[in-house]
């Protein structure tokens, strides 16, 4: 897996995550699914009781299933780019 790759990976999680705008939800869940893919793969789970936020959000995910965990990490790291302007290459 390639360093760069996950290099841009944390810092565009780190950007997002200290982000003080709200985004739209489905865009959210797309940053949650890219997320769980990237670190989880295809190994699907949710823990304890499920609320209908959390059955969006594990259906986000498993729409991912079969998607390799270096494709998931650039999807996150292009749609970071999107959002906040900028380039994640330094």
């Amino acid at each position: 897996m390639s360093q760069h790759l996950n290099q841009h990976f944390h810092k565009a999680f780190q950007s997002i995550s200290e982000l003080q705008e709200n985004l739209p939800p489905d865009v959210m869940l797309k940053f949650y699914a890219y997320y769980k893919q990237a670190t989880q793969g295809d190994n699907f789970y949710l823990k304890g009781k499920s609320d209908i936020r959390d059955a969006f959000k594990f259906n986000a995910w498993t729409q991912l299933n079969g998607m390799s965990q270096e494709e998931a990490k650039q999807k996150y790291i292009d749609l970071a780019k999107d959002i906040l302007n900028t380039n994640f290459n330094d």
